[in-house]
């Protein structure tokens, strides 16, 4: 295991009814900007839960945010911010908005470019205080410090944190899973899945505790993807185990003293900056890739997956390593996610426009920069 230090300041309130208690956790002198996106929160009752909990405070809307949220986008949100003289950000919404909001958050302080504070990842001194209400799990940036964005006029999208971007609070309802669309409970439990392996899938270097939490939240995505996905009335406690799996996927807990990847994300980013392809499509796309490609790397964790998520028993290792990347591909496709660029009609051109971002930027990606340019072009041609 490996040295490591950690923190993670985020309140969780967690289950049915929680977002009344708003008003107990906001600073009542607060001036709110309530962020979210297309309107669904509109139609499944959490603006009406929300604006009734905050009945008193001075709240600013700004909705329209993107999945994948998009530079230009936020940027008008810093205006409002500046303009209003905000000093709290509520976000309400899945991991696009809430990502958008720490953006925004950290941007109205900003001094300088703030796509150059994304891309260069900059030093970030000043952030307005921000909270959130999830209502679509995937992401856990309700219990990180990263974001995500994009810039659709440069087709480019990028990740970057600071610890100053942890919400203070976050609310998670279960119920407000009964009403998204299956696409986008699909989407979530492959990116839950990805957060884990990118965390797990490296090497076997006695992360016993961190290892056991992994599978065990793998385990818990295999067995209640059928569920949430099959039935038009869903379980309040299917919902409630998914809702906190996919927190627990990226909340830390998981890569404590562990050596992390993270290749599949990055490649994945690419395919969604010049693509359009959703990032739980991608990462359904990507993550076999790498297993295959990546194999020989990989070897000894993969048979611990094999072993334990799986309960694979083979002649041999590379029998074992075979079934086990295959188990995983049908996994995303019973989610109804295709796992191939020539299934999404994706040109094959692109894998080349991916490639030259890669060479160009001078980077080997992957726990110890095992995955090189040419591994990215395998990778890719691999599930076209």
């Amino acid at each position: 295991m490996r040295n490591f230090e950690f923190k993670n300041p985020v309140k969780i309130i967690f289950g049915e009814g929680q977002i009344s208690k708003l008003a107990k956790e906001i600073p009542t002198d607060s001036r709110i900007l309530m962020t979210y996106g297309g309107g669904s929160i509109k139609r499944n009752g959490v603006y009406k839960q929300a604006i009734e909990a905050l009945d008193g405070y001075t709240v600013f809307e700004f909705g329209g945010i993107e999945a994948n949220p998009d530079y230009d986008t936020l940027m008008k949100a810093v205006e409002v911010c500046k303009k209003n003289n905000i000093t709290y950000i509520l976000a309400v919404g899945g991991g696009s908005v809430i990502d958008g909001s720490k953006f925004i958050s950290a941007a109205a302080f900003y001094e300088g470019d703030c796509w150059d504070m994304v891309v260069n990842r900059r030093n970030i001194f000043k952030a307005i205080p921000l909270a959130t209400i999830l209502t679509l799990p995937a992401t856990a940036s309700e219990m990180n410090e990263g974001a995500v964005i994009s810039r659709r006029e440069l087709k480019e999208k990028f990740a970057f944190s600071n610890p100053l971007l942890f919400p203070e609070f976050s609310i998670l309802d279960p119920t407000v899973i009964y009403s998204l669309p299956k696409k986008q409970i699909a989407n979530g439990i492959v990116d839950t899945f990805a957060h884990i392996l990118e965390q797990y899938l490296t090497t076997t270097d006695h992360y016993m505790v961190t290892d056991r939490l992994a599978e065990g939240i793998l385990k818990n995505l295999i067995d209640l993807a059928p569920n949430l996905l099959s039935k038009d009335e869903l379980n309040y406690n299917d919902c409630a185990n998914y809702m906190l799996s996919a927190t627990l996927g990226l909340n830390g807990w998981t890569a404590m003293g562990a050596m992390q990847d993270w290749a599949t994300h990055l490649i994945g980013h690419e395919l969604t900056a010049l693509t359009g392809l959703d990032h739980g499509e991608t990462l359904a796309i990507v993550y076999p890739g790498t297993m295959k490609i990546m194999s020989s790397e990989k070897k000894g964790k993969l048979l611990q997956y094999a072993s334990r998520v799986w309960n694979i028993v083979g002649e041999s290792d590379e029998e074992m390593i075979e079934e086990v990347i295959s188990k995983t591909e049908k996994f995303f496709n019973s989610l109804g996610i295709k796992t191939h660029l020539s299934e999404k009609d994706i040109d094959k051109s692109v894998i080349d426009v991916i490639v030259n971002r890669f060479e160009d930027r001078k980077i080997n990606i992957g726990e110890k920069g095992i995955v090189t340019p040419k591994h990215i072009r395998m990778i890719l041609e691999s599930q076209y």
